[in-house]
């Protein structure tokens, strides 16, 4: 195994371990999120320039998830300082959840987020590892579907802030755009953007085992970290008209709304 790979590990445990200690500080753990992004993005550049041989290959899947990291992690930032020193409701249940050990279990789930966000960025170590500087169509398409989702997601944050500032009530749905196909438009892209890099990694030899990114990315959105939590709180904080939407309005790929 390349010394990267031992580098890279390192500084994402390294990193996350100084994160923990900053919101043990703060004593708000939100920014986890906003670390976790930015350092998919920085292990990835890690990986893309560490091979050396940088190709018109290597720049494009730079750029992608350069724009990715950045564009999620500012947005993840901002929202943390708009709502500071509140707290993500998350991470306030897992305070209940672990009253009497709360900083040592949000260590290890600091430490873990460090482990997932290495994970993640593995299928762009695989494109470093090729020495073919030629074009394939899983490249091409992939950096296609890739582009799709950034689009996609930023369209969706874009529509969904200018819904709030223009309606103020906690009990208000947005329904612009993509919103109304999608009751969660940034998750799917969100998802479309990983299978994106998924398909551009398989472009390359042994880039294909890199599938779990978008099936654990996918699942998390689905089942765990993303429809789950925020449709509780919206259930709670709108009521009947939520449910509503959710006759009417897909979960998660924008379709034609239900009469």
């Amino acid at each position: 195994m390349n010394l990267e790979i031992y580098i890279a590990l390192a500084a994402n445990l390294l990193l996350f371990g100084g994160a923990w200690a900053f919101c043990v500080k703060i004593k708000n753990f939100s920014p986890v999120d906003a670390f976790w992004a930015a350092s998919i993005g920085l292990t990835s550049l890690y990986f893309l320039l560490a091979g050396g041989n940088i190709d018109s290959r290597k720049i494009v899947a730079g750029l992608l998830i350069g724009i990715w990291a950045a564009r999620l992690a500012s947005h993840l930032f901002k929202r943390i300082l708009k709502h500071h020193p509140g707290e993500d409701s998350r991470y306030g249940k897992l305070r209940e959840h672990w009253v009497g050990r709360v900083n040592i279990m949000f260590l290890l789930f600091f430490l873990a987020q460090a482990i997932s966000a290495f994970l993640l960025a593995l299928p762009f170590y695989l494109v470093s590892l090729d020495t073919d500087t030629e074009w394939s169509s899983l490249h091409l398409f992939g950096a296609l579907v890739a582009s799709i989702g950034l689009y996609g997601e930023a369209l969706s944050d874009q529509q969904m802030a200018d819904f709030k500032a223009t309606n103020h009530s906690s009990e208000a749905i947005c329904k612009n755009g993509l919103w109304n196909y999608s009751r969660h438009p940034n998750y799917f892209f969100e998802s479309v953007i990983w299978i994106g890099i998924f398909i551009f990694a398989s472009g390359s030899p042994w880039g294909w085992v890199s599938l779990y990114a978008p099936v654990a990315i996918t699942f998390l959105l689905l089942k765990v970290t993303g429809i789950p939590p925020t449709e509780a709180s919206a259930l709670k904080r709108k009521g009947s008209a939520y449910r509503e939407y959710q006759r009417t309005t897909s979960a998660f790929i924008p379709l034609p709304p239900k009469k």
